[in-house]
């Protein structure tokens, strides 16, 4: 078995074809008519353009308008006209238009590839994609394509670019498989969206498979079987049927209520990291957006967003979601989070020092700019302010008398504002738990994060793996910390949702419903799971499973108990 990362979930059962990729080659040569050189470029251009359309066109219909966009964006990449001055300048220069376009294409990919943050590496990916298929068509030469292959081919290559995937005819393509690429690459989000299985990062597929050889790939867990024997073949077979059966079956709670068993009303919401994620909420049939992590905004820069482009990008998440409520994190950093140009102190344990809330107390001009921007944006949709890392009455009441202050320099402006717009606190630290009930008199909604929460109560790091035995939604002081946060929200008058990794764990589903957790804010791809999970049980049958759960000591027990009970897995 070969192990990779599982980019596009789904089990994927096939005849391999090894697709080898070879750069085009020619002839550096020196030219004495640079207008010839240059009219075969604007032709090479201009068929790169109709090509490229084409692909976008077939992947709008068969995956949707934002996958469409990836290759759309290449045409943006060829239309700078940094690019096409400076191989235009080698080509008046001398050069051949196929060196002129290498070269310069080159040096974008140098840059592009020195970067950290994976965005930018994905730029330097698609500019070689870019570069590729531009000189085949300066060649004369037809770039590999992939939908000629056969039913119940799975593809085997180096790495697929964005283009190869999109031309794949995906009723024949039964999954693929790449040594290089992860789950944020292009072909890997165009992937999912096809609904073709995919296992990228496979170290040494290559060298392992060759044409016609029998693979399983499962696009969740990463795993390929090379040569699977009849047994193994007869149960992945089984495996998905059972699959393609349930992804079937949750289209029907595609644009339905969530409600549970007995017809109460909750709601699923998601977490996104920018605007543009906001279409995958929609994609995902979110009812709105419960987190939305605005540090990623401030990340990867070298200076901070200014109000005007918050408020942009905050407008726009508002817009999209088109009176769905939209949750906004103000600036979540530190801990693990650093942002260089901030000027953090380094800490001997930065996870208990001064981070999200407490680092914008200390730097108030940068949550007031930000508490600007979301107000300002708050005249466009259901906006609402989350405060992170809470732990005293005194943050709360900080970020509160902030915002009025806030909303009297707009009006002074005429300026347009929610004036009613709500403010919640995150409960992620055992001090805000202890004094839930206080902080419901003064908050509008509590928002669990159980991902710090389970750190903070279980006193142990989470990317710690020599504690991580501590480290569990299921361990009964973690629990009761969730029980007791939402009783004090019920108690009060007061929503409460859950953005933490747990809200989407459909072991606990029951547990949460018992409870009273009323909004659950997941990934876009776990909205219809977690709606079809919540339809399960009625409110007496998830009260039952809860009475039993909350009498044992152990997160063994516990996950036991109630992996046999909902008849799933973690």
């Amino acid at each position: 078995m070969i192990k990779g990362t599982g980019a596009s979930g789904g089990i994927g059962i096939g005849t391999v074809k090894v697709i080898k990729v070879q750069k085009p080659v020619f002839e550096r040569r020196r030219i004495r008519e640079p207008e010839k050189e240059l009219d075969k470029l604007k032709k090479a251009i201009s068929g790169f353009t109709a090509e490229t359309e084409k692909l976008a066109a077939k992947v709008e219909k068969e995956a949707g308008k934002k996958e469409a966009e990836i290759l759309r964006g290449h045409l943006l990449i060829l239309r700078d006209p940094v690019l096409t001055a400076e191989i235009e300048k080698l080509i008046r220069g001398g050069e051949c238009a196929e060196a002129a376009v290498e070269q310069i294409c080159n040096m974008f990919i140098s840059v592009f590839s020195a970067r950290d943050d994976e965005l930018t590496k994905q730029r330097a990916a698609d500019m070689e994609d870019l570069k590729s298929r531009l000189i085949h068509h300066l060649l004369g030469l037809d770039v590999i394509k992939l939908s000629p292959l056969p039913p119940g081919t799975v593809i085997c290559a180096r790495e697929l670019t964005p283009s190869m995937t999109a031309g794949m005819d995906k009723k024949n393509v039964a999954g693929f498989i790449t040594e290089k690429g992860g789950e944020t690459s292009h072909c890997a989000i165009i992937a999912r969206a096809l609904e073709i299985p995919a296992v990228l990062g496979a170290e040494g597929i290559m060298s392992a498979v060759k044409d016609g050889q029998r693979v399983i790939l499962n696009g969740d867990s990463g795993e390929v079987i090379l040569s699977p024997k009849a047994e193994t073949l007869r149960r992945y077979v089984l495996e998905k049927e059972n699959y393609d059966q349930r992804k079937e079956l949750l289209k029907n709670y595609r644009g339905k209520e969530t409600l549970t068993a007995d017809g109460d009303r909750l709601s699923v919401l998601c977490n996104i990291g920018n605007s543009d994620d906001a279409d995958k909420v929609i994609a995902g049939d979110g009812e709105g957006i419960g987190l939305f992590r605005t540090e990623f905004m401030f990340m990867d820069r070298d200076t901070a967003p200014d109000e005007q482009e918050q408020f942009e990008v905050y407008r726009e998440a508002a817009l999209k979601m088109a009176g769905k409520p939209v949750v906004i994190r103000t600036l979540d950093i530190g801990g693990d989070k650093d942002v260089s140009y901030l000027e953090i102190n380094e800490e001997e344990n930065p996870f208990l020092g001064q981070r999200a809330i407490r680092y914008c107390m200390a730097h108030p001009d940068i949550l007031h700019q930000q508490l600007r921007a979301i107000l300002r944006a708050s005249a466009y949709g259901n906006i609402k302010i989350l405060i992170p890392m809470i732990a005293d009455m005194t943050e709360l009441r900080f970020v509160k008398k902030m915002t009025e202050k806030i909303k009297k320099e707009l009006s002074e402006d005429d300026i347009p504002f929610d004036e009613h717009i709500k403010t919640g606190v995150m409960i992620e630290t055992p001090s805000a738990c202890m004094i839930a009930d206080l902080l419901a008199d003064e908050a509008d909604f509590f928002s669990i994060g159980t991902n710090d929460l389970i750190q903070y109560m279980m006193a142990a790091d989470r990317g710690n793996s020599d504690v991580s035995y501590l480290y569990s939604v299921f361990k009964p002081s973690v629990l009761r910390a969730i029980q007791h946060t939402i009783q004090c929200a019920v108690d009060k008058g007061i929503t409460v949702e859950m953005c933490g990794e747990a809200a989407a764990n459909k072991l606990i589903t029951p547990l949460l419903i018992s409870f009273g957790l009323e909004k659950f804010s997941v990934s876009p791809s776990s909205v219809l799971n977690i709606r079809k999970e919540i339809s399960r049980y009625t409110k007496p049958e998830a009260d039952k499973i809860t009475a039993r759960v909350m009498k044992m000591s152990t997160a063994e027990e516990i996950k036991k108990y109630l992996t046999r009970k909902t008849g799933t897995k973690e």
